[in-house]
């Protein structure tokens, strides 16, 4: 029996987490594809923040945020993002660190469109991380928006996605006794073959 039968088979890895989510997605009680996504300030200091995962692509992870925001921040002075995607009832983990490019074309419209209309109109009012005074003036900013932006408000130009291109892709498995199951996909060069290493759990 190969090493990587069962839940770990396959050579492509984003076919393999395509396929942990959509069994997540049957068993999580909310959101299974929430990521605790991490990012590092101009000093070095990390930071660490839950953000819906939106794509799976043929290379690439997807997420959207506002490009005011902390996260948005961080990972444009350093073009590099990590995440961890973990699900409680299929005792199972997803870790990725890759190199992070703006989706800001059609793909971002399309999904921007896709959202409620409170959603998007909310994404419009709302400058993410700056200081608040109160709820009461968020409502406000979201009320002139609605009167200003109409009933099919068009994507902000300063909303949009990130996508992450992982250089490493580590699948994890919980094992009994603590044993747990864990492999390592390590790609060096862009164009490269992955590399795969069963490690210690």
């Amino acid at each position: 029996m190969s090493e990587r039968d069962g839940i770990f088979a396959g050579d492509d890895p984003f076919e393999i987490a395509r396929r942990w989510l959509a069994e997540a997605e049957k068993t999580e009680p909310n959101d299974p594809n929430a990521i605790a996504l991490s990012t590092v300030d101009a000093e070095g200091m990390p930071n660490a923040r839950m953000v819906l995962l939106k794509g799976i692509e043929a290379d690439a992870f997807v997420f959207y945020t506002n490009y005011g925001s902390v996260k948005a921040a961080e990972i444009e002075q350093s073009g590099k993002a990590a995440f961890v995607m973990h699900w409680k009832s299929l005792r199972r983990q997803i870790r990725v660190r890759g190199t992070v490019t703006r989706e800001e074309g059609p793909q971002a419209d399309a999904y921007y469109k896709s959202r409620s209309l409170k959603s998007r109109l909310g994404a419009w009012a709302s400058r993410q991380s700056a200081p608040l005074a109160s709820r009461a003036d968020l409502m406000a900013e979201v009320a002139k928006v609605t009167a200003r932006q109409g009933p099919n408000p068009d994507r902000p130009p300063f909303w949009g996605g990130f996508r992450i291109r992982p250089y490493e892709i580590e699948f994890w498995a919980d094992g009994q006794f603590r044993l747990h199951d864990r492999f390592r996909w390590i790609k060096i060069e862009p164009t490269g073959n992955w590399d795969i290493t069963r490690l210690n759990p």
